[in-house]
């Protein structure tokens, strides 16, 4: 786990932003159609597609925005985001639950537990997507059923948005929430160990906290591990990504964390996120880090979730292996 323009990879508003240097007047499946034809003329035989960044320097400013653009990739993306915001909604009002507990000054620095029957159960956490600038806590509680059917309990935590904060401090209140969770979550009946997950924006930041004390394992859906072609697209608008950020908070860049760490991603993403999946899960091989590379076969940006959705999903068994 939004611009020139992106719609976001997952906006609950489905209407572009343009940035200053769009162009409108292309045609977005003109520009998917040239992203895939740089993966068809330059595949791997691995079955890794060709990065497009590889031949960055030579496309336009809104082919460099088509790279990042799920939602654009993702015919359907918006009734697959109505859908699952409408089921979140209607969940997070039945479900068990203990909604907006406070972990932090800022006013995203909420977290939401599901506890399940025994405190002691594992729990699962959950940090949301959308390119550090969109999204909330309360549009992805339709998760917690699939791990929960399995007696699991579920932390979603929110955390502050760009252009309001810098990606630094976003990635900064992630331990502030675990630390919050590990002081007090056994008195919500929240007390067993601990899995992080995340899809998209939220991939990156399991990467960046899987060292917090408190984490057992990680599972990464769906994330970019490496920032700096981030800064030639309309997402820089809202980031203003430094060069010390880049180097600092690329996962790709820093030191491996010895833990486990799943790293899933659908065979239909965009060639950006499937290479850095790979290639985050090749530099943690190199470091004899322990961990899978999970390919989830037909799913795209948004369809991934619906296997940590359901009780039987590919994603759902993942997690629950990581405490194996």
């Amino acid at each position: 786990m939004a611009e020139a323009a992106l719609s976001n990879l997952d906006t609950a508003d489905p209407t572009p932003q343009l940035s200053v240097n769009s162009r409108p007047e292309l045609d977005k499946d003109a520009i998917q159609g040239r992203i895939g034809e740089i993966m068809v003329e330059n595949a791997h035989s691995t079955g890794r597609p060709l990065d497009p960044r590889s031949a960055w320097s030579g496309l336009s400013q809104a082919e460099r925005d088509a790279a990042y653009d799920n939602n654009a990739a993702v015919g359907n993306s918006a009734a697959l985001i109505a859908e699952r915001n409408e089921a979140s909604s209607r969940l997070r009002s039945t479900l068990k639950s203990h909604l907006d507990l406070p972990y932090g000054q800022r006013p995203n620095n909420k977290i939401d537990l599901y506890p399940a029957a025994r405190p002691e159960a594992p729990c699962l956490v959950f940090l949301h997507g959308g390119y550090w600038q969109r999204n909330s806590r309360e549009l992805f509680a339709m998760l917690v059923e699939g791990i929960a059917a399995h007696g699991w309990s579920v932390a979603i935590p929110g955390y502050s948005l760009a252009p309001e904060v810098s990606l630094t401090d976003i990635v900064a209140e992630i331990p502030r929430a675990l630390d919050w969770l590990a002081a007090n979550g056994a008195s919500y009946g929240v007390a067993g160990p601990v899995v992080l997950s995340g899809w998209s924006a939220g991939a990156h930041l399991v990467a960046m906290a899987l060292d917090h004390p408190s984490v057992r394992a990680g599972l990464a859906i769906s994330g970019v591990y490496e920032l700096a072609p981030i800064r030639d697209t309309g997402l820089n608008n809202a980031l203003k990504l430094t060069d010390e950020e880049v180097a600092a908070l690329s996962p790709l860049r820093l030191p491996v964390t010895p833990k486990r760490l799943d790293i899933a991603y659908g065979s239909n993403e965009l060639p950006a996120l499937v290479c850095d999946s790979i290639d985050l899960h090749e530099k943690r091989l190199a470091a004899r880090a322990s961990g899978k590379l999970i390919p989830v076969e037909g799913a795209d940006h948004f369809t991934i979730l619906g296997e940590l959705r359901r009780p039987n999903g590919v994603l759902v068994d993942a997690v629950r292996r990581l405490l194996d």
